[in-house]
């Protein structure tokens, strides 16, 4: 059994949302105290390993569920979200005004998208699964895998009949918890 996590919310989650991808950004106050509550979520579920994602959102909210559970993450940037190219440290509302088409075949995603300078949707869905895989096969399971919502939607759109269609269909809140 796998669990994928979300992190907690960073400033850039805020409105009006700017575009992280491999952006290093850090947790804020609210994002610490999420990962305190995931961490109480996860805690009766027998956790017996704990991966991550090595960017410091994801990091640092693996590193606060471990010290909870009593597990030392192990950080594997495989795990991180897409590689967002240009987009990095611009807001959505933004890139929707100025760059309308390309915005709305972001709207669409599905297999053909590719963030410009960036990573495709299936170049992301192709490397996480692998990990995820990796993480079945060498782990002790349970296992949690604290991650990003893009890292997590490609994993979900995986198992859905519309493939990268579904992209946008996944609601993924910060420490939202999916089990697979």
């Amino acid at each position: 059994m796998i669990y994928l996590a979300r992190h907690g919310q960073t400033n850039d989650n805020l409105e009006p949302i700017r575009v992280q991808g491999f952006t290093d950004t850090p947790l804020n106050d609210t994002g610490r105290q999420q990962a305190a509550e995931l961490a109480e979520r996860v805690a009766p579920l027998q956790i017996a390993s704990l991966w991550s994602s090595d960017l410091s959102r994801a990091r640092e909210t693996a590193e606060i569920v471990g010290a909870r559970i009593g597990l030392q993450p192990r950080f594997d940037e495989r795990l991180r979200e897409a590689n967002r190219g240009a987009w990095e440290g611009r807001r959505f509302i933004d890139i929707e005004r100025e760059e309308p088409d390309l915005y709305e075949a972001w709207r669409r995603a599905g297999e053909s998208f590719r963030f410009p300078g960036g990573e495709s949707l299936v170049a992301q869905q192709q490397r996480v699964l692998k990990t995820l895989e990796d993480v079945r096969q060498t782990a002790e399971s349970p296992a949690l895998v604290v991650c990003h919502g893009g890292s997590i939607r490609v994993v979900l759109c995986s198992r859905d009949p519309h493939g990268l269609d579904a992209f946008h269909e996944f609601d993924v809140p910060n420490v939202a918890l999916v089990s697979l």
